[in-house]
């Protein structure tokens, strides 16, 4: 062979080689990639092929499927959509899948890798493939009380209700809220409804999960953290002890008393009588004498700090770590820098109602087969221990004459004990707009066990002023979403 056609066979040779390594390595090292790359058509057909599992609360679908024009045959339904909606998430053929929706899609299309055995065997018998359920711990009374309590009220707000003793989420409510059905499909519907929904058209902004993702000052709610604090760091060890706290109280480093408000009995007024009228100089004062890394531990302690999944990502709430004692004093009111999730005021009332143990939040109980077999089961887990047994009954107490005898009233159940916090939480420029109001709370039965803890926060700008708070807001949902609770374990 003469050199130019050996040079020509060599080239023809290396080609064929780059080709046959190029070909190898899309079939066997990226074919998974491609397979279930999200801008492949063929993995949207498939994915839309056959109907979705459920999504289930109390034993009962809160999700359907209904069938389509074109390339894809279902398109996911949800029944109260809007209510449901902090819960499920979406799943959109065209805007893809969020929260559980998104979380559990493989159980949910049947594609987990835990189910191969049974698609295999689902595969050579001919029949075709079911999706899996994910099975909530959500108690479908207290979903309603929580979501139509905050319809009532017409704002924007947010409900969460845990199980004090195991963590389970048993309400989680936004409003204003949206029903996912209507950007389930792909046709021009759908699209008019997702722009609708955008942040961007609709102040609103109803896709936003307010119980998990948006953080808001807590305002005195958050005195039950700096009584918690005083108790654990032994700066005060009952609740009936008076504290040192004159009136008025100026604030370290500053000119500035620290205001009350109203004519209430602050001055070293005891721990139950200051959780009683909210005094702001109490709490102020137990904030920075016990300094910020002593609020910040305890803070920690109730969940402050960290994102928390449920399995749904939470907003972290704040409680900063490098203040001076004036701004460790407002923070411990719950004002500064201090913000929070509704979950984590949950957790706060959580944890007091459960003797001092921080059980960790979540909402599914398991994940199961097409046949209901159980795949996967969600056992209870501590997340730590804020209080001594001790020191949460102290705190019980003093919640328990906040509703009795306090500003907390509103919240009250006959035959039932009730503990709970009242919160105001001033914002804007020089606390210019309409404050939130808060309530956290705990319902107790006869045998000392508690069913629920909730945290409320409602925003009204529409409201008056002067007629915007905790107890008169936020507490008589509280209460509706308890009722449910305790009516339901009955």
């Amino acid at each position: 062979m003469n050199k130019p056609l050996r040079r020509i066979a060599i080239f023809c040779g290396l080609l064929v080689l780059t080709l046959l390594i190029r070909d190898n390595w899309l079939q066997y090292v990226k074919a998974d990639s491609l397979k279930n790359d999200e801008h492949n058509r063929r993995v949207a057909i498939a994915r839309y092929a056959t109907p979705r599992g459920d999504i289930i609360v109390d034993g009962k679908a809160i999700t359907g499927h209904a069938t389509t024009e074109g390339d894809f045959k279902y398109k996911r339904t949800y029944k109260d959509g809007a209510m449901w909606a902090p819960v499920t998430g979406y799943v959109s053929q065209v805007y893809g899948a969020t929260q559980l929706e998104a979380i559990d899609d493989g159980i949910l299309t049947g594609n987990d890798d835990r189910l191969f055995f049974r698609n295999t065997l689902d595969m050579i018998t001919g029949k075709p493939k079911e999706g899996g359920n994910v099975v909530t711990t959500l108690n479908a009374a207290a979903q309603k009380a929580a979501y139509n309590g905050l319809k009532a009220q017409g704002g924007k707000g947010a409900v969460v209700a845990l199980e004090p003793s195991t963590g389970k989420i048993l309400a989680l409510a936004s409003f204003p809220s949206y029903d996912p059905s209507t950007i389930a499909g792909d046709g021009a519907s759908d699209g008019e409804a997702w722009q609708k929904l955008q942040k961007k058209n609709n102040p609103a902004d109803p896709m936003l999960n307010r119980a998990l993702r948006e953080v808001y000052p807590p305002g005195s709610t958050f005195k039950v953290v700096t009584a918690a604090a005083a108790l654990e760091h032994e700066k005060y060890t009952d609740a009936d002890e008076k504290t040192d706290t004159p009136l008025p109280w100026i604030m370290p480093g500053t000119t500035t008393p620290l205001k009350n408000e109203g004519n209430i009995p602050c001055e070293n007024a005891t721990l139950r009588v200051a959780l009683q009228y909210s005094c702001n100089t109490v709490f102020g004062k137990i904030g920075a004498d016990l300094g910020n890394d002593k609020m910040l531990e305890t803070a920690k302690k109730f969940g402050f700090t960290e994102e928390q999944f449920t399995p749904v990502r939470a907003t972290a709430s704040v409680f900063s770590d490098d203040m001076n004692d004036s701004q460790t004093a407002l923070s411990s009111i719950g004002q500064f820098n201090t913000a929070a999730t509704p979950l984590q005021m949950a957790m706060v009332a959580s944890a007091v109602a459960n003797n001092g143990t921080l059980m960790k939040p979540y909402m599914v109980d398991e994940l199961q087969a097409p046949n209901l077999d159980t795949i996967e089961k969600t056992d209870p887990e501590e997340y730590s221990k804020p209080l001594s047994p001790e020191n949460a009954q102290i705190l019980q107490s003093m919640m328990e004459t906040v509703v009795k005898d306090g500003t907390g009233k509103n919240a009250q159940i006959p035959g039932v004990t009730v503990g709970g916090k009242t919160g105001t939480a001033q914002h804007g420029v020089e606390n210019s707009e309409n404050p939130y109001a808060w309530f956290i709370s705990y319902a107790k039965q006869a045998d000392g066990s508690s069913p629920v803890a909730v945290a409320v926060v409602v925003e009204d700008e529409n409201a008056n002023r002067d007629d915007i708070s905790g107890g008169g807001l936020a507490a008589p949902i509280a209460k509706s979403v308890m009722q449910a609770v305790v009516n339901g374990k009955k």
